[in-house]
Order: C-alpha cells, then structure tokens, then sequence
C-alpha cells in the first residue's frame, strides 16, 4: 500500500457530495455541536472533531459497497464544521452577561450563526490557494484526518489490518465517552470532589500577597490537552505561572496596594477589606486585573500574526482571480483546483451581506437610542464585517495551519474585534450626540458575533480544506458541505444555549437555578471590555502592560525558535490563554498535554507507533464527547426539574478528603485508559 491519492471507481463517477453523506454528517453535527457548545461555556475551549467524525463515518459508511474515501470526508467535512461553529458561544452569552437578552432568541441567533457562517466559507475560497496550497504550512489537524481517511479508506475493501483500526477506533470513541460521562456522574453524584485548589496568603518576605492553584478533575480537559499536544500546554503553563506566582502576588501584596492608592490608581485589592480570605482576595484581582493583561497578550499576538500574512492574502487573491479567468476561457482545472467559482462566490457574499444589513436594521430599529443612527450603524457594520471579517479570517486559517484549528486565535481576535467595534460605537454616539447606553454595547457584541462567526468558521474550514487537498477530493464539493455544516450546527446552537442558561446560568449574569454559574471565560472578558470601552472606564493601563508583556514574549518565541531550529517555542497567543483561563482549568490542559506527549514518546519505536497515536486522538476526542454531552444532559435534567443538583444523592462535602479521593480515581483512571489505549493500538 502507498499513500498515493485515491482513484476514481471503476464507473468514472466519482462519489463524494451524496445525500447519505450530508445526512450523517448533519447528525455528527448536532452531536459536536452540543459538546462543543458545553466544553467552551465551561473552560473556554473547543475540540476539532474531524478525526472521530471521520472513523464514525468509516465504519457506518463502509455498509454501502460504493463508499469512498470523498464521501467520508464529506462526512467529516459538514461534522467538523458544525461543532466549530459552537466557538460562537465565546460572543453571544455577553448578550445575556450584560442583561439585554435574558435568553437566546431562537431565530436571531440562528441567523448570527449562518450569515456569519457562510461569509467564513466565501472568505476562506480565495485564502485555500493562499494558505493550503502555497501556504507551506502544517496543518497538523487536517494532516492527521487526512492520514485518518486513507487508512480506513484502503481498509473498506483491500487491508484486514485497516478495517481492524476503524472498528477498534469506533468502539475507542465510543468507551472513552461511556468512562468520561460516567467520571463526570460521580463528580456530580457527590461521591468525590470534582476540582481541588489551594489559596495561600504568602509571607511578608515574599510580599505578603495571595495566590493559589487549582487542577480539575474532569477528563474533557485531560483529553483536550492531549490534542493541543506539549508545546502549546507547556505555553500555557508558562502564563498560568505568569499570571498567577508572578501577576496576582504583586497586584495583592500590601505594599503594591499602598502605592497604587498613594498615587490615585485603581486597585482592586484596595477595596477588599481586611482579612479577607486569600482565595476571594487572589481570584477577585485575577479576573479583574490579571485577566486584561492576558488581553494584552492575545491582542499583540494575533495583530502580529495579520502582519505576517499580508503576503500570502495578496497571493490567495490573485491566484483565484487568474484560475476564474482560466475557467472562463475554456480551459479545464484539475478536479482537485475547483473551487466554487468566484462570481458565485462573491453573490454567496453579497446575499450574505444583505441578510445581515436586514439583521443590524431590524436590530437597531428595536432600541429608541440606536434607532436614530441606524442608516450609519448598519453602513459601518456592513463595512467593519467585510474588512474586519476577512483580516480575522486570515489570521484564524493562518494560525490553524500552523498548531491546529482548535488552537487558533479565535478568542484573540474576539477580544480585537471587541475593543475595535466598541471605539466605533464611540464615534457613533460622539456623531449622534447621544450618551453611553447599553444599546451600543449590545449593538457591538452583535457586530462582534457575526464577525467571530466569519473567524470560527474560516478557522475550520482551511483545515479541512487541507484534508481535501492530501485526499485529492473536489474542493468545490466540500465547500459546499462546508455550508451545510454551517446550517447544521446553526441550527442546534440557541437550544442548548437556553438549556444551559436556565440551569446554570453565566458568571456575571442572571442566575441559573443551579448555585455555580458557567465560567463562560471568552465572553465574560468580551463583555466586560465592551462595557469598559463605551462606558469609559476600561483599565488600558493593564491592556498596555498584557500588551508589553506580549512583546516580549514573541521576542522571546523567535530566539527560542532560532536558537533550537524551531524545536522550542513559545506560542504567544497560548501564553495569553493562560493569563486568563482559571487555573484549574490550565492545570488540567497542561496535564493531558503531558500525559499525551508520555504516551507518545512511549509507543514512538514500538511496530504500532503511528496507529498509536491516531488511537490517542480518538481517546482525546471521546474523552470530550462524553463529559460534555453530559454536561448538555445535566443541564436539562436541572431545567426540567428545577433542582440545582439532581444527581447528588451522596452529598459528600467539598473537603480534603472528597478532592484526595477525587484525584487519586482521575489519575488511576487515566493511567488504566492509556495502558488499554496502547494494548488496542497493539492489536491492529
């Protein structure tokens, strides 16, 4: 076996867009999508399910005699999509956070996530010759999915081994959910902890400031940090350790706090009293001070990453312009150059556009502040959407070609977009002659959303558009798919939002009827800096300092980089992620980053190391299905039953013993799953 290209059937026909593909991948979507939707509001984080979609869909598929390898990836195409398009969940609950909708209506939303969704796919047509096919980047993702379908693919009818892999692969997908879900219904049952954490107030050698570190035991996130593998955890490790053992002692110390008051600048700790307890204290300068500077960090690193890519934009462009003329002269492409044709694509764009100048029109039109300066709110939304959409595209497929689509930038160019349609506000209302008002806050984040619709979806797309390439499928085909997928998970997103918001709730918002809110980190800091821009009281001096602290950490990547021959680096944007993702949170990724690099180094001269390490992305990814789905799960049973903690029947207290016992089952359970992983991977 090589791993040429697939060739056509035998028939000539060539069997990729078919109904049964679309149908499956649209049910794949709804599955995703409630995961991804859970995971994000949870730890602010999603998962690129393209690899699990794709061994489902092998193992379904390969029933019908006429399946081929474009057909599962037409599958795994709309799949992919539909759970990326749950990242928009990091912009819409700011809309609840800041009390102008107290739930998600259904309609509105499903329309932010398709208008915005399909101008991701129209935007990311020029971009694929740019960066897929010119780009010279990795696509670490969409090379493994690819790897992925060529081997169930060869299996379907010609190698026992592979068909060996796609069963064991299923059925590993399948476990690792049962054992995830299960973990999570003891957590919830009360048989242990589900988080341990310690807060310390430090001594007055050291500054006498508080600090403390948490770790989560939930098995979503140990599988999650297996995926965004050791370079991009051990980044994030080094901005927890930033944020929280450098950041937050000097912000809590007396000394720091005496000064900061002695020369009139704002201190959260200032307004603490007294012996206030060192986790309250910590956590409250944190996500008030610490967590803006991470702000800083994430906005320096994708504005940087934009400067790099002016180049390659130009290129893209100029390329599907020269193919469209090549079209229309006669000239045939090669079946894997067919991109939808750019006149279609830019009416895709235009009947885009329209529906969202409809959207901000009727938007603006139901709030008396806005309704005033609606004809220059919509012109200037239109006009920032397609400007800032396409740069924020860019950047998104950029860096998902670099370290992965469930890596990239999204959250930093939400916090840009953010700040950016905030200080348009400014100049509308200065224009209008009005006051600061919520309605422009809200007008903002709706802006805001589209845009991170456009950046979420062109994230996704360009790493499946990889995939395609290395499968040699019809580019055009799979845009299509890609539109599809859009609608599919559009679809489901306002439903389990709801679900979500009447159990539990959004930190900073109304509350849920359970007692702890979802951190729903993204846009938590997304609202909060909305309102900081527009009402005037942002805290750029933090901003500034993140913004520094940026700098030098993308000086500091550039000389490990060149020093190691790009065997170290430093991620800048994963730096920023973890200034501002809760500790226990960072500690939980970092700890299945190295768990999986453990488990990689140990196979890496075994006979089975590469089906190994595919079998250790199923893991990963069943891992996040299960506890997620029961997250989404749990959400309804508290929504329908109105008890804010329906599954603990044991009730054991949040105390030392619950979270040792806690850690102890994580750990052993995660060792016993890994053992089994490889025993498996052994047997193909």
């Amino acid at each position: 076996m090589t791993d040429a290209a697939p060739a056509a059937p035998a028939s000539g026909r060539r069997i990729e867009l078919t109904l049964r593909a679309l149908i499956l991948g649209c049910l794949l979507a709804v599955v995703f999508t409630a995961a991804n939707t859970y995971l994000g509001l949870r730890v602010g984080l999603t998962f690129a399910s393209a690899i699990p979609a794709a061994v489902i869909s092998m193992a379904l598929l390969r029933a019908f005699k006429s399946s081929t390898i474009w057909e599962n990836m037409t599958v795994q195409t709309v799949a992919s999509v539909g759970g990326a398009m749950s990242s928009i969940i990091f912009v819409l609950p700011g809309l609840v956070m800041i009390g102008w909708w107290r739930d998600f209506p259904i309609w509105e939303s499903i329309a932010i996530c398709i208008l915005g969704g399909v101008l991701g796919v129209t935007f990311s047509i020029p971009l694929r010759r740019a960066l897929v096919v010119g780009g010279g980047l990795p696509y670490p993702e969409g090379v493994a999915a690819a790897e992925v379908l060529k081997v169930g693919s060869r299996g379907a009818h010609q190698c026992e081994a592979a068909v060996r892999e796609n069963k064991i692969g299923l059925w590993l997908v399948v476990w690792t959910s049962v054992v995830s879900a299960a973990f999570a219904w003891l957590a919830a049952a009360r048989v242990f902890a589900g988080e341990a954490a310690r807060f310390v107030k430090l001594p007055a050698a050291l500054g006498g400031g508080a600090t403390g570190l948490g770790f989560g035991m939930q098995f979503a996130l140990l599988g999650a940090g297996h995926l965004i593998g050791l370079t991009v955890g051990l980044a994030q490790l080094f901005g927890l350790l930033c944020a929280w053992l450098i950041a937050v002692p000097i912000l809590t110390s007396p000394d720091t706090v005496a000064w900061l008051t002695a020369n009139g600048l704002p201190s959260v700790a200032a307004t603490m009293p007294a012996g206030t307890p060192a986790e309250e204290l910590a956590t409250n300068v944190w996500r008030n001070e610490v967590r803006f500077m991470g702000a800083g960090v994430i906005g320096v690193a994708a504005i940087w990453t934009l400067v790099k890519l002016a180049g390659p934009l130009i290129g893209g462009l100029t390329s599907a312009l020269a193919a469209n003329a090549r079209r229309k002269g006669g000239q045939a492409l090669e079946i894997t150059e067919q991109d939808i044709p750019i006149n279609l694509v830019g009416g895709l764009s235009v009947l885009a556009l329209a529906g969202i100048a409809a959207l901000l029109a009727w938007f603006a039109n139901t709030s008396p502040v806005l309704a005033g300066s609606s004809l220059i709110l919509v012109l200037g939304g239109i006009l920032y959407v397609i400007l800032i959409g396409f740069a924020v595209a860019a950047v998104c497929g950029y860096m998902a070609g670099l370290i992965g689509s469930s890596n990239s930038p999204v959250s930093g160019v939400g916090i840009l977009a953010i700040v950016i349609s905030s200080l348009l506000m400014l100049g509308v209302m200065a224009v209008a002659g009005v006051p600061a008002d919520p309605a422009f806050i809200a007008y903002a984040l709706i802006v805001t959303a589209i845009v991170f619709a456009v950046a979420v979806i062109a994230n996704d797309n360009l790493q499946d558009l990889k995939t395609g390439q290395l499968v040699a499928a019809t580019p055009w085909r799979q845009q299509t798919a890609l539109i599809v997928g859009v609608a599919a998970g559009a679809v489901v997103i306002p439903y389990v939002l709801n679900a979500l918001n009447r159990a539990f709730g959004f930190e900073g918002g109304p509350a849920g009827i359970a007692a702890e809110p979802l951190a729903a980190p993204q846009a938590t800091l997304i609202s909060a800096l909305a309102r900081g821009v527009i009402g005037g009281d942002l805290r750029w001096d933090l901003i500034a300092v993140g913004a520094v602290i940026g700098v030098a950490v993308i000086v500091l990547d550039a000389v490990l980089s060149g020093a190691t021959k790009g065997r170290i680096k430093l991620p800048p944007l994963a730096v920023g992620i973890g200034f501002y993702l809760p500790a226990a949170v960072t500690m939980t990724l970092v700890i299945g980053a190295v768990s999986g690099w453990l488990y990689e180094k140990g196979i890496a001269k075994t006979r089975f190391a590469e089906v190994g390490r595919r079998m250790g992305v199923l893991m990963a990814s069943g891992l996040i299905v299960g506890e997620s789905l029961f997250g989404v799960f749990n959400a309804a049973i508290i929504g329908a039953t109105e008890n804010e903690a329906p599954f603990a029947v044991f009730g054991l207290p949040e105390t030392w013993p619950a979270m040792l016992i806690g850690v102890v089952v994580f750990f052993a359970v995660t060792v016993l799953m890994y053992r089994w992983v490889r025993g498996r991977a052994a047997k193909v």
